[in-house]
């Protein structure tokens, strides 16, 4: 039963927040503008508030947490946003630094994840105590027993069924009853959510931004293998990336499935020319940081990168 208190951080949503919305580089959706008028009408309602917003990936969820984060910093308050990885913790901090130095946004976020350096953390620390940071990015990191927030009123946590409602509550009680919102991409029935996340009221964001190209899909069997490979290295020539997902990262003796590991040196004996890397939960997060930042910068065709990805990447 969700549960209907009386928030100890009332927001003002002023005619800043409409302006905002209008000096954004891009127009939201009208699911995304509902669902956004939803979550404000949680944040200025005087009760506090829990709510999922569900939707596809690429579906703008993002940008409707950001704007609840920046609400919070223009009412004084803290925002935390947690994530379940280190890389997708940066990429939010970066995209979060150019979209607010875009606009000119006095706001300071700042990134906290556990691979950082014991100065990094510890400098990262002191600015959250004191609220000089007005917006955190981190992982697990964000609810560790060294880390105290000065005025927590919003927790945002991406991909909530990698994290457990236990993490969720360690992070709220960080705060004084701070509003929480929770982002999933996990396509569950209406019906169902309310059965997993009674706690929480539902938006879901049913529209795709008009720039989104669609997805295709398709299944074949291992036949169809050398027509990829040839389709693959045509579209590397011509400057464009592309990953691979394995089911497995090792080999399992009990399951006949390709595994990230072995796959990665057999198209490096196919596509010889080719940069690829192996990427996987496994590894330590400052080797994935440093692939994935290396995939992130566009190759032209004199420089090509391939990537491989596998499973808990």
């Amino acid at each position: 039963k969700k549960e209907d208190r009386k928030s100890p951080c009332p927001f003002k949503i002023g005619g800043e927040a409409a302006a905002l919305e209008e000096k954004l580089p891009f127009a939201l959706t009208g699911a995304q503008k509902k669902v956004l008028g939803e979550v404000y009408a949680d944040l200025s309602g005087g009760r506090v508030m829990n709510r999922l917003i569900q939707g596809d990936v690429g579906s703008g969820k993002t940008i409707i947490a950001v704007l609840a984060l920046l609400q919070a910093a223009y009412n004084g308050f803290q925002g935390a946003l947690m994530v379940p990885t280190e890389v997708l913790a940066r990429q939010h901090f970066e995209s979060m630094n150019e979209l607010f130095t875009g606009l000119s946004l006095p706001v300071k976020p700042i990134l906290l994840t556990g691979s950082m350096t014991a100065k990094e953390k510890r400098l990262a620390r002191e600015e959250i105590e004191s609220g000089k940071a007005q917006i955190v990015i981190g992982t697990h990191a964000l609810i560790q027993e060294n880390v105290i927030y000065r005025n927590l009123g919003l927790v945002v946590t991406d991909e909530q069924h990698r994290f457990g409602v236990k993490q969720r509550e360690m992070l709220a009680e960080k705060g004084r009853m701070p509003h929480v919102l929770v982002m999933s991409a996990t396509p569950i029935p209406r019906t169902l959510a309310i059965i997993i996340y009674g706690d929480l009221d539902i938006s879901v964001v049913d529209e795709m931004p008009a720039h989104r190209l669609p997805i295709k899909n398709c299944v074949v069997d291992e036949s169809y293998r050398p027509n990829a490979y040839r389709f693959m290295k045509k579209e590397v020539e011509a400057g464009h990336q592309v990953y691979i997902i394995c089911p497995m990262v090792e080999e399992n003796e009990e399951l006949e499935l390709e595994n990230v590991t072995d796959y990665t040196e057999k198209l490096k004996g196919i596509l010889p020319e080719f940069q690829i890397s192996c990427l996987h939960g496994k590894m330590k997060p400052k080797e994935k940081n440093e692939i994935m930042e290396k995939f992130s910068l566009k190759p032209q065709p004199a420089d090509n990168f391939r990537y491989y990805s596998g499973e808990g990447a």
